[in-house]
């Protein structure tokens, strides 16, 4: 029986702030998973975050970034410290791993739990699939004569015709599964030129593929998410949209602590990375209060792309039925209220 048992290599950066604690959390349940479900993680740890960063001056050398490519999968907690400044891990770090692990797209589900007091309409279960390496977030742009009258700061949107029929093709078939439509969200009447593309490759892609495909401005669509959040199913949408509406669609259901993220390699050419959205949070660091919620959906992500969906489903059933009693107080009670819901 033992020679059976699939393994996975799952890289852990539990990074800063709370992301230890709850990716801990995480960890076990996952591990008391794999006994139920015939697997075993391999979890191999990376101290990449904040305080290598402090201590080392490196933030992601190719050499670790070597170390990370044949894993299955990257389960990240959080990065970020007021002792760094911004930005030197969000693109030194964050974004480096999806530029150069291509992961090409951001899945945000969005789904109200039981429990949970949401704000606005109460019908809200829906995917955002946001394009996770072009757009504004390329970095093209610069400044031009800094500190004189004359200054000039550019930012360059880049969107290429492979980057988005390659997100809205993955939006396209997760629409298909799901048995829904697609809603293709952008600014097509400003940016007439990117929108021009997004509208184009949504149209036929939709159509080859069989898929009812809907349409909404960015702005009205952050005005249906609270009035009608039942019109989505699955969202795509390109990388700055993404990032505020999977924002406000964390606000709708309960609060960035309940949100899960995966950053996808679709074609699996490298691994891909599951983390929650909530951040390090240095205030509440080591006070035991941290939500590991989201650090569990976000492994129950990880599982279902791993190609273990029923462990995947036990791992948010045992999330539901804890907030449905109200959720715990403290990391450790999630921690032992979780290991009940999954040894069930």
């Amino acid at each position: 029986m033992e020679g059976s048992v699939r393994t996975y290599n799952v890289v852990h950066l539990p990074g800063d702030g709370i992301g230890p604690e709850v990716t801990a959390v995480a960890r076990d349940v996952v591990d008391q998973a794999g006994k139920r479900h015939g697997f075993s993680v391999d979890w191999r740890h990376s101290p990449l975050g904040s305080e290598h960063y402090l201590r080392t001056g490196e933030v992601l050398s190719d050499e670790t970034l070597a170390e990370l490519r044949p894993a299955d999968a990257i389960f990240l907690g959080a990065v970020g410290s007021p002792s760094v400044p911004p930005g030197v891990l969000e693109r030194g770090l964050l974004l480096r791993l999806r530029f150069e692990l291509d992961l090409y797209v951001n899945l945000r589900p969005a789904k109200q739990r039981p429990g949970v007091e949401t704000a606005g309409a109460d019908d809200l279960d829906f995917v955002v699939v946001r394009e996770n390496t072009e757009g504004l977030y390329a970095g093209a742009g610069g400044i031009a004569h800094q500190g004189s009258s004359f200054e000039v700061a550019t930012e360059e949107s880049l969107n290429t015709r492979a980057g988005v029929e390659r997100c809205v093709r993955y939006a396209a078939d997760l629409a298909k599964r799901r048995g829904g439509k697609l809603t293709l969200v952008h600014k097509t009447n400003v940016l007439v030129n990117a929108g021009s593309l997004w509208m184009r490759v949504a149209k036929d892609i939709a159509a080859a593929e069989g898929v009812d495909l809907d349409y909404a401005h960015v702005d009205a669509a952050c005005l249906y998410m609270v009035s009608d959040p039942g019109r989505f199913d699955v969202i795509v949408t390109d990388n700055l949209f993404g990032d505020i509406l999977t924002d406000l669609a964390a606000a709708l259901t309960g609060g960035l602590g309940l949100s899960a993220s995966g950053n996808l390699n679709p074609a699996r050419t490298g691994p891909s990375m599951f983390e929650p959205v909530h951040g390090s949070a240095p205030d509440i660091a080591g006070t035991g209060k941290a939500n590991p919620a989201g650090a569990v959906l976000s492994a129950s992500l990880m599982l279902d792309h791993l190609g273990e969906p029923a462990a995947s489903a036990e791992l948010e059933a045992a999330v539901d039925a804890v907030l449905a009693k109200g959720g715990a107080a403290t990391t450790s009670a999630w921690a032992d209220a979780l290991t009940a819901e999954v040894s069930r």
